[in-house]
């Protein structure tokens, strides 16, 4: 069973994927996050990690980074073993790079990683406060109450009952007024869930809980 979970699941993922959802998540995000603290983040559905990675460079270049607690969590336990690693690839980079600079960013993206040999390690400073476990977003519940949750391009392999379960479970899981984030092709408004949430960025697809 493992062996084909492994298989089935779909890891898709890159570092800063969509480059205009990372602008959005700096100008209207950061600052709220910006207003706490101290603050929980939810990544679900993380896959092999990249988009935390982005999310913690994020918040390193905004000077949040040490204020946060980030939960990566993922069905597939070898998905989370490769991202608990930090290593990928260096055959990647080049694209990630210019993801990274697509999203704004104003750095040298390769102060984040160590490359050697055929591989990227991203360092320690930006993946020490990410903690990796599984969940499975059909069967278990909350575990924490969070201020953004992060939840990309997995309700759409979802069937309409178990999207409105995944919301259900987001609702309860966020804190007044926190933040959802939902992949390009997703949406609230066709899981009846429009009464829940307001939009922050409808393109990006950010939205936060009502309170």
């Amino acid at each position: 069973f493992h062996h084909f979970l492994q298989t089935i699941t779909v890891n898709v993922t890159e570092i800063f994927r969509d480059a205009n959802f990372y602008k959005s998540m700096r100008e209207h995000v950061i600052p709220i996050l910006a207003s706490y603290p101290k603050f929980n983040l939810w990544h679900a559905g993380c896959s092999t990690g990249e988009e935390v990675f982005s999310m913690c460079i994020l918040l390193k270049e905004a000077g949040l980074l040490d204020r946060a607690k980030i939960y990566a969590t993922d069905i597939n336990v070898a998905n989370l073993e490769r991202a608990n690693t930090g290593i990928i690839p260096l055959k990647y980079m080049k694209d990630y790079t210019s993801n990274y600079i697509k999203a704004g960013c104003q750095h040298d993206f390769a102060d984040y990683y160590t490359a050697k040999y055929d591989h990227a390690l991203i360092k320690k400073e930006i993946r020490e406060n990410i903690f990796f476990s599984h969940h499975n977003l059909v069967t278990d519940g909350s575990f924490n109450e969070f201020h953004f949750i992060c939840c990309r391009n997995v309700l759409i392999y979802f069937d309409t009952s178990l999207q409105r379960r995944v919301i259900d479970l987001f609702y309860e899981s966020l804190s007044t007024l926190g933040v959802l984030a939902l992949g390009l092709k997703e949406s609230l408004m066709m899981i009846d869930h429009p009464n829940r949430f307001e939009a922050i960025d409808r393109t990006a697809k950010i939205f936060r809980r009502k309170n």
